[in-house]
């Protein structure tokens, strides 16, 4: 990252997106964790995405034994069903108007704009009919390009609940 501007706020010294880099880490840490993907797919980075950015707006991470404390509220904002990608953008304008455009408004917002640009394959979970797939078939599950939140959040959601 880039030294703040010239107007003496940055001590010339390199500005570090801590908050940001450490929602990333608990997120990171949570997915592998559950052990749910390898960590080098990019349904993995779309998990670690979407947490971090509900750890990040969620008033930041805390440490140590504070996280565990925060889980149920993570996964409440996770839960199927919940307006968790309206609530990602509020928070993510309601930053931009209280504070200065700092590197975890810039890491956090990259990282939105990567969950909702990106699509991945996916199995089209509206198309399977329980009981009409047959094991013995070669065939694969009917698939379908997903925004990449959508899986993400519930990849999320069920790292917390693996915890």
């Amino acid at each position: 990252m880039r030294p703040e501007g010239s107007n003496g706020t940055s001590g010339g010294e390199l500005v570090v997106p801590m908050a940001w880099m450490y929602a990333e880490y608990i997120a990171d840490e949570l997915l592998r964790t559950g052990d749910l993907m390898p960590p080098t797919t990019l349904e993995f980075r779309a998990g670690r995405n979407a947490l971090a950015l509900t750890i990040f707006l969620s008033d930041g991470a805390v440490g140590g034994a504070r996280v565990v404390a925060r889980l149920d509220e993570w996964s409440s904002l996770t839960a199927a069903g919940r307006p968790w990608r309206r609530w990602i953008r509020s928070r993510l304008n309601t930053a931009a108007r209280d504070q200065d455009q700092g590197p975890d408004l810039e890491m956090a917002r990259a990282a939105w704009r990567w969950l909702e640009e990106t699509e991945l394959l996916a199995a089209d979970l509206d198309a399977v009919v329980p009981g009409a797939v047959d094991p013995r078939t070669e065939e694969d599950e009917p698939r379908v390009w997903t925004p990449a939140w959508e899986l993400g959040l519930p990849l999320g959601h069920l790292a917390i609940h693996l915890f």
